[in-house]
């Protein structure tokens, strides 16, 4: 890891690191804010957050302020990228599909599966890099994330309930399979047989697989996607047929922003500090 950026805030440091992935086989960013207990040495439980399309890691940490919240819990904060990236990278012209789109999955179709394998690198890659490098309490694990990142927090903690402790999300898309965007993403990344695109939806693993502890949703009802694309309704189906606590909380007037994430980030932070403690 190549530590590039370092700005001191809230007591601790927010960090930008690069290194070269052999999961992506690219070169790979990610920021990290290190509360003041990191930076003295003790280990620290840490929040993975996942962002959206369009997203890198520079949206949550500038629009977001999660340094101030992670330092009043004494948290770490990693915010990783959205996508390998590169000129030999694999791309569409389309937002929603090719680099900052990579639907955190491993991708098995050409020419995506080259370097599209997000789920190896997030699950697999980027946790030992943390652990080796930084007082990352391997046992206080947790993950969040926006829209597709939403999305990935939900899916990735389903399929990893022994990394991830905790798990909440922002206005994500839970059932991808029966929506625009996760249906062109799957498509391309997985190919055309459907039922392997369960393995990557929401609402068809809580289904399958349960989840041990409670899950957080906070959606806005002014989401110009909540009707087509987010369709938290499924998920809080799913979860009440499998006897999942989730706690959907709907916020008049908000919308898919940044906004509407700085607003409730507070919450989150909170609430996974109490479930990692």
């Amino acid at each position: 890891m190549e530590q590039i950026q370092s700005m001191k805030s809230f007591g601790g440091e927010q960090r930008v690191y690069r290194h070269k992935s052999s999961v992506t086989g690219t070169d790979m960013e990610f920021a990290v804010f290190l509360p003041r207990e990191a930076l003295d040495g003790y280990f620290c439980p840490t929040l993975f957050y996942l962002s959206g399309l369009t997203c890198t890691w520079e949206n949550v940490t500038t629009k977001g302020c999660p340094q101030m919240h992670a330092a009043k819990h004494g948290m770490i904060f990693v915010a990783p990228d959205t996508s390998p990236r590169g000129e030999e990278v694999a791309n569409d012209p389309a937002y929603d599909l090719g680099q900052a789109a990579s639907f955190y999955l491993n991708a098995t179709e050409k020419p995506w599966a080259a370097h599209f394998q997000m789920e190896s690198y997030l699950t697999e890659e980027l946790p030992a890099l943390l652990f080796d490098a930084l007082p990352v309490d391997e046992d206080a694990l947790g993950v969040t994330g926006h829209s597709m990142g939403g999305h990935g927090a939900l899916t990735l903690a389903m399929r990893h309930p022994s990394l991830f402790h905790s798990v909440s999300a922002f206005a994500p898309i839970t059932n991808p399979v029966d929506c625009p965007w996760g249906q062109k993403a799957f498509e391309a990344y997985l190919g055309s047989d459907q039922s392997k695109w369960a393995a990557h939806d929401a609402c068809a693993l809580v289904a399958e697989k349960g989840w041990d502890g409670d899950i957080l949703i906070d959606q806005g009802l002014s989401d110009d996607f909540l009707e087509n694309q987010l369709k938290p309704w499924a998920f809080e189906a799913a979860c009440r047929k499998a006897g999942v606590d989730l706690t959907l909380r709907l916020h008049g007037g908000y919308d898919h922003s940044y906004y509407f994430i700085s607003s409730f980030l507070a919450d989150h932070m909170a609430w996974h500090a109490d479930r990692l403690e």
